[in-house]
């Protein structure tokens, strides 16, 4: 059995919870919360034995093998490498960290102290985003990648009104890249691996963060456009366009629905058999069993991978003038 603390008492820690109850050997020992209150609410609800309100008292408590973060962006880095240095194992919620530089700080962290990191990125865990790398040969050589996720935000009514809720401000690394657009980079980098080069635009709003963006990425014999939004919504599915063929993605955070269309109209179903109520239970499962089997690294949710990813965002900002505190801190 693993003991599980959480640090984070939002939806997505929620979310989490549940689909660890699917499975095996998890188990949730302790809540962190800045509020004590909110800290016995939530182990109350999820039957954890221990509450703390200090992050270096429960790194250091004994009572957990592991931890997952959903803390603010901002604060995942020192978070993290806490945890790390005193031999818990980190789950760490999507982006990893604020910047290139973080992430190479904490994989370094984590080797010192020989512990399991690994970022909390599900799509490239889900059965149909393997289905997608198993026939994405169908679809010859492929030319273009193209990747949306355009969400309006609930948070932006309010922003709207004049109150800037945690999802707009950038003293915590949020905005459009570091929440979303993260979800098209990730199954993009793992296919295809760093792209030569990248030219990104981006609208800022007033707060600081960037509301919405748009990258441009340049492979060899290939290109890959990726646009996100939090402050606009879009239907449209994200697609793999091959010389025979096209992949058809109908979420690229979700991967449920999955075809090869081909130029004769017709068309194949990919997509198989998968818990799309809990898909977060396949992460959970990968690094519950990499801790049971000793392992330190993901061999799918690789360091470098996430080191990639972060290269690229923080790269993509620099062209649209989205600096966060966190970077001038290096």
């Amino acid at each position: 059995m693993v003991r599980f603390g959480v640090v984070g008492t939002n939806w997505i820690t929620e979310i989490f919870l549940e689909a660890s109850k699917k499975v095996d050997n998890f188990e949730l020992t302790a809540v962190y919360s800045r509020k004590l209150e909110k800290a016995e609410e939530f182990a109350s609800k999820h039957k954890a034995v221990h509450t703390f309100i200090d992050i270096e008292q429960m790194a250091a408590s004994g009572e957990i093998d592991a931890v997952y973060i959903a803390s603010p962006n901002a604060l995942h880095a020192g978070q993290a490498k806490i945890f790390m240095q005193h031999g818990v194992h980190v789950l760490c919620e999507k982006p990893l960290a604020s910047n290139t530089a973080e992430v190479k700080d904490l994989i370094q962290t984590a080797k010192q102290h020989d512990v399991l990191l690994m970022e909390a990125m599900k799509s490239t865990f889900l059965p149909n985003f393997h289905a997608v790398q198993q026939h994405l040969e169908k679809i010859g050589p492929v030319r273009r990648y193209v990747a949306q996720l355009c969400q309006y935000s609930s948070r932006y009514d309010a922003y709207r009104q004049g109150t800037i809720l945690n999802a707009f401000n950038p003293e915590l690394s949020n905005g459009a890249t570091m929440d979303i657009g993260i979800y098209c980079l990730y199954p993009l980098v793992a296919l295809f691996g760093k792209p030569k080069e990248i030219k990104a635009s981006g609208t800022l709003l007033e707060s600081g963060v960037d509301g919405q963006a748009t990258i441009t990425l340049t492979y060899e014999g290939m290109e890959a456009l990726v646009y996100y939004s939090k402050i606009t919504s879009s239907t449209l599915p994200s697609e793999i366009q091959g010389e025979d063929a096209t992949i058809r993605i109908d979420h690229i955070g979700h991967f449920e629905d999955v075809t090869i269309q081909y130029h004769d109209s017709t068309e194949d179903t990919i997509s198989g058999p998968q818990d799309n109520d809990h898909n977060m239970k396949y992460e959970i499962e990968e690094f519950v069993n990499l801790i049971q089997t000793g392992k330190r690294e993901s061999s799918i949710n690789t360091h470098e991978l996430a080191l990639s990813v972060a290269e690229i965002m923080e790269k993509a900002r620099s062209q649209f003038g989205l600096i966060y505190p966190a970077d001038r801190i290096q």
